[in-house]
């Protein structure tokens, strides 16, 4: 496809990245979301949730993803306001799991919100670091961080 025909399609280069994120959106909530919203345990579905978000950050084909993380301050005025409102959708997701875990005992009384954004931080900054073949494959980071997140530096009491 020539530039002229992509233009042909789309009108500038926000609606072209637009289209990307929000395919990268499509694939994050089909692969991580959709898979674990229905586990009922919710400490079981934070876990799950975190394995399979670092799953997809760190696979060959997340590239949409990576876009999305790398470039989240991009978009302007309503394709903004559309991506943000998307990945609003997932932190609160996590609030409210952490918050039914907190009410549950399974998890100390944290803020939630705060929870939420470490958990997004273990998991998201993952792409940056994250090299295909390194010493660590996908399911040994997923492991430690869901274990280093969940139960924490502390070691482990007798």
């Amino acid at each position: 496809m020539t530039k002229a025909g992509l233009y042909h399609h789309i009108e500038n280069k926000e609606q072209l990245l637009l289209a990307i994120m929000n395919y990268g959106m499509d694939q994050f909530e089909q692969q991580v979301i959709h898979q674990v919203i229905d586990i009922a345990d919710p400490l079981e579905r934070l876990k799950a949730c975190m394995a399979r978000n670092i799953a997809l950050v760190t696979s060959g084909s997340s590239k949409e993803v990576t876009i999305i993380l790398h470039e989240h301050n991009t978009l302007t005025g309503e394709a903004g306001r559309e991506m943000n409102a998307r990945k609003k959708r997932y932190v609160r997701f996590l609030e409210a799991t952490i918050s039914e875990a907190i009410k549950r005992g399974q998890v100390r009384p944290v803020n939630p919100t705060l929870a939420a954004f470490a958990f997004l931080g273990m998991v998201l900054w993952t792409y940056k670091w994250f090299r295909p073949g390194g010493v660590l494959s996908p399911s040994q980071i997923a492991d430690g961080m869901v274990d280093l997140f969940f139960r924490g530096l502390q070691p482990s009491q007798p």
